[in-house]
């Protein structure tokens, strides 16, 4: 079972440049343990047979089939704009004059 010592939590908070008190260092000594004995835990889990997962139930491809279909011709889709011009939507000038 992993264990951390207060001198380790000291050296760990002056490599982050944490102020910790003496109070804090016990406190967070007892933290850490708790946290690397869960990941020891998880660790004991994982076997060699088991193999590894992304998902936690399986899952299959939902995407329909890709079939052409027709669309809408160029004066069809223009026939339903408030303007065209040039075979295009016109659309009102965003930019200044600047380029």
């Amino acid at each position: 079972m992993p264990t951390i010592s207060r001198a380790e939590v000291e050296h760990l908070a002056r490599l982050a440049r944490l102020a910790v008190t003496d109070q804090e260092l016990d406190k967070f000594a007892g933290q850490l343990d708790v946290i690397l004995e869960a990941v020891a835990k998880v660790t004991e889990v994982a076997a060699d047979d088991v193999p590894p997962t992304s998902h936690a139930v399986p899952l299959t491809n939902v995407f329909r089939q890709d079939v052409v279909r027709p669309g809408l011709t160029q004066q069809q889709a223009l026939a339903g704009a408030p303007a065209a011009e040039d075979g295009r939507f016109r659309v009102p000038r965003i930019l200044g004059e600047e380029q």
